[in-house]
């Protein structure tokens, strides 16, 4: 994919972002660091201290006498990392808002893995959306800058 002169570019993951503007041509991407940010991913049993719930299930029909079976259903286990990693991409498509709408840049690319793209997407304002040139949904937060020039031109 060519990103054009003064692109930006978001690489992101659920606990790292790198927002890049590239200083280079189509042909040769030089992505230059704007601003990083890493959220630290807390222990799990730092993040949750309770059990998850449990319900009756079937205490309205048995007690009108329809003969179901008494029963308890388990809730499943809130997952805190998963919902740390979509508040980190609410907080970063809140980030792209602000600079879209204070006309930092006109193009930018997104490069993340398939689930913080979705994340990303429930959040995009109009703006981003008007901007976007591509999605490239790969992981590259742990790549060095010229292993992601070298992926996102060959994308």
């Amino acid at each position: 994919m060519q990103i054009p002169h003064d692109s930006y570019v978001l690489v992101a993951d659920g606990q790292k972002m790198l927002f890049f503007r590239n200083q280079g041509d189509e042909v040769f991407p030089n992505l230059e660091v704007v601003s990083a940010a890493e959220h630290p991913d807390a222990e799990t049993r730092d993040q949750g201290t309770d059990e998850p719930g449990r319900s009756a299930a079937g205490g309205a029909a048995r007690a009108s006498g329809m003969g179901v079976k008494a029963g308890r259903s388990a809730y499943s286990e809130t997952d805190f990392h998963t919902l740390e990693e979509q508040h980190f991409a609410a907080d970063a498509a809140e980030m792209l808002k602000k600079r879209a709408l204070a006309n930092e840049f006109e193009k930018l690319l997104i490069v993340a893995p398939p689930s913080t793209l979705g994340d990303l997407r429930k959040h995009y304002h109009k703006e981003i959306e008007q901007r976007l040139i591509g999605e490239i949904p790969k992981d590259l937060t742990n790549h060095p800058v010229s292993e992601i020039e070298k992926i996102i031109s060959e994308s």
